[in-house]
């Protein structure tokens, strides 16, 4: 990087290295006689560069025109100056493409971001869609089912209602069998009555109760009851005799 002068002249090469700029020092430079055709990009960096001979290589076109003849010490200085700036040039316009090729590769990137990110919101919404149509299914089979369970319940009572009226029908048959079964007790208790009635006037007959205060009451009771039997049988005689008269 401290050179100064370098003569590489008479050498056939094809090309320098990318490289070669490095030499930020190098003032003087003889290339004659080789078989380049470019220059690196980075020959542009060689700021200091005073003096070029590219005479007799087999350069592009148009860095041939730029460089010109080296025949004396002014074209040769010239040389290296305006192959300064067209080097220049070229490098800025690579700068340029490369700036433009990073600006194209951003938006580029940015605009695959865009198209993921949309798509990401479109499965969002295609999600979210999915699961409100999911919630709407489950709502209507739940609707549904209770629609179901209320019909059910509905016609189960209707059921029940109509299984319930002929027993209710035939609910008012019982009284008669409670009334016949009452007439029963009834006619149970006066034969119970009788019964006692019958055995108290026994024994106030024919035991020695007869004597006994109430007894002496039981049996005045039962001839008096028998005379007037005996009456009323009398006055019937009577009146059938009248009638058949």
């Amino acid at each position: 990087m401290h050179l100064v002068k370098l003569d590489l002249s008479k050498n056939r090469l094809q090309q320098l290295p990318l490289d070669f700029g490095r030499l930020v020092n190098l003032q003087h430079l003889d290339l004659l006689n080789n078989r380049l055709v470019t220059l690196p990009v980075s020959f542009a960096q060689l700021k200091n560069l005073k003096w070029l001979d590219l005479k007799d290589n087999p350069l592009d076109p148009v860095l041939a025109k730029v460089a010109g003849d080296c025949l004396d010490e002014k074209q040769c200085k010239q040389a290296a100056v305006k192959v300064l700036q067209h080097m220049k040039a070229i490098q800025s316009e690579q700068d340029r493409q490369r700036q433009r090729k990073l600006q194209a590769e951003r938006e580029m990137e940015k605009k695959r971001e865009a198209e993921q990110r949309a798509k990401e919101a479109q499965e969002r919404e295609l999600r979210k869609r999915e699961k409100a149509e999911e919630k709407e299914r489950r709502r209507r089979e739940y609707d549904a089912q209770k629609a179901a369970k209320q019909e059910m319940e509905k016609k189960t009572k209707k059921e029940n209602v109509q299984t319930r009226k002929p027993a209710s029908s035939s609910r008012p048959a019982p009284p008669p069998r409670h009334r016949h079964s009452w007439s029963r007790s009834v006619l149970r208790v006066l034969l119970l009555v009788l019964l006692c009635v019958l055995c108290t006037l026994a024994a106030c007959k024919l035991t020695e109760l007869q004597r006994q205060p109430l007894c002496v009451s039981v049996n005045t009771l039962y001839e008096d009851v028998v005379a007037a039997l005996q009456n009323h049988k009398t006055l019937q005689n009577m009146l059938q005799q009248n009638s058949q008269q």
